[in-house]
């Protein structure tokens, strides 16, 4: 061991999100996701919804209306998405905030999906925002796919309402939680021939007053799951090529900067190639051109890229939920083919290492796209058969994001050991060469605190007054 050095972490050329639980399938935890992909997200979509002004909230309508007849997933008085359980005379002991501290804990941030009632008042608008202040600098895509006709929220108000509301929801966020930026996921370019947004007119000051550009399309998608098995004789499905989605997305990205004169933002929110539709093998080859669409393009113009999801009940996941064990995951040949993708360095953020540092060091966390850490400077012979670190006292309580060799590690606060040789197993090193540990702090609890100071609630701050004992050993004991 030798220096340390301060490193700085900014975003990707294009940065990768991914859903995690949604109507599909539940949410799962980020230590076993971490240790499937090799590496965190620029951010983990959550997927809620808020109707409190209906009779049978805060159950999840599938649970409050079990007798219902239901022949599509959106036939329920309102959303079947799970309950968010904060809001006014709500709680943030439950979901979806025990779900977005373990995804900031894991270096990632939140992306709040969140389908509202448009008829609730300010008072709950005020609720949310304090809820969600603490949350570091998050992201609420509020009332997304606000163009089409599913959401119980487009069945109770007309779409110019639904754009005002959003407009109202986003200048009380403004007020009470500046540091959420809101998405607005509205209507894409649908023909090449005519390319102007989905309810263009209705949603203008929407779009005007939102931080980011959004839409969701899928290339592939059996909509009339889990009702309808997708076949050739029926409808409820569909898939097109990866090429003219990604055409019609960027279109759709060009169009609302010729709207308003000016660049926002813009995330790819809801993607994949249904497996109900291309099945598991061409799947993979589609979301494999997909994303490599993007690296030749030499325009740069997307911001993200969010795959739905992790584990899906379904046909649209990284894994299928084992039927006889909802617990379980099973790995479908997309996992794989992501993993290669996310781990290209067009993907992934960049680690820049900047001056030499002395204890103590003050780490600041302030997002996946930008954070201050420090990097220890390893001298490596070959291929380590131990590669290990242990924690000093004064270190056990802090969580921390360790980067090696391309692999990341989480350490859970009151955790004394990392065992870093997973970094080693298939990017085995070749030869003598120096590595950095490269070690980061997010919040342990999740949440930002209060009493750091002014910048509270876009930053937060861990000072490491001691170094980790790194143990190394290139030969077995015996």
């Amino acid at each position: 061991m030798s220096k340390i050095r301060k490193i700085h972490l900014s975003p990707a050329t294009v940065s990768v999100d991914i859903g995690d639980g949604s109507e599909r399938g539940p949410y799962v935890g980020q230590g076993y996701i971490l240790n499937k992909l090799g590496r965190p997200h620029r951010a983990v979509s959550i997927m809620y919804c808020y109707y409190p002004l209906d009779e049978t909230w805060p159950k999840r309508a599938q649970d409050a209306y079990p007798d219902k007849e239901i022949s599509f997933a959106w036939d329920y008085p309102y959303d079947n998405y799970f309950p968010y359980l904060g809001g006014l005379c709500g709680s943030t002991d439950g979901e979806p905030f025990t779900c977005m501290r373990d995804i900031r804990r894991h270096g990632q941030d939140v992306i709040l999906t969140l389908t509202v009632d448009p008829k609730v008042g300010d008072e709950h608008i005020i609720a949310i925002a304090k809820d969600l202040r603490p949350f570091g600098r998050m992201m609420l895509r509020m009332n997304h796919e606000c163009t089409g006709n599913w959401f119980s929220f487009t069945k109770r108000a007309s779409y110019r309402e639904i754009a005002d509301f959003f407009v109202r929801f986003k200048k009380i966020m403004a007020e009470y939680a500046p540091n959420v930026q809101m998405i607005l996921c509205a209507g894409a370019v649908m023909d090449p021939a005519e390319p102007v947004l989905e309810k263009e007119k209705e949603f203008t000051e929407a779009g005007r007053v939102t931080d980011i550009w959004s839409i969701d399309r899928y290339i592939g998608l059996n909509w009339g799951w889990p009702f309808e098995v997708a076949e050739k004789n029926n409808n409820q499905h569909k898939l097109e090529s990866a090429k003219f989605n990604y055409e019609i997305t960027k279109l759709s990205y060009n169009r609302y900067c010729e709207i308003y004169g000016e660049k926002k933002p813009f995330v790819m929110s809801e993607i994949n190639a249904d497996g109900d539709v291309a099945g598991p093998f061409k799947q993979a080859k589609i979301m494999k051109e997909f994303y490599t669409l993007f690296k030749k393009d030499p325009e740069h113009w997307a911001s993200a890229i969010t795959l739905y999801q992790f584990r899906d009940d379904g046909r649209l996941g990284l894994e299928y939920t084992d039927p006889s064990d909802p617990g379980v995951g099973i790995e479908w040949p997309l996992l794989d083919t992501y993993r290669e993708i996310i781990n290209d360095p067009f993907f992934k953020p960049l680690i820049k290492t900047e001056k030499t540092e002395k204890l103590p060091i003050t780490l600041r966390w302030g997002s996946s796209e930008d954070s201050d850490g420090m990097a220890i400077e390893l001298d490596m012979e070959k291929n380590p058969v131990f590669a290990e670190v242990n924690y000093p006292e004064s270190m056990v309580p802090l969580n921390l994001m360790l980067e090696i060799n391309g692999r990341w590690f989480h350490k859970g606060p009151g955790v004394k050991f990392t065992d870093l040789m997973p970094a080693f197993y298939k990017n085995k090193l070749k030869g003598p060469r120096k590595l950095n540990l490269n070690i980061f702090a997010p919040p342990a609890s999740g949440e930002n605190d209060p009493a750091q100071g002014s910048d509270w609630a876009e930053n937060y701050y861990t000072t490491i007054t001691e170094l980790p004992d790194i143990r190394i050993r290139f030969e077995p004991i015996v």
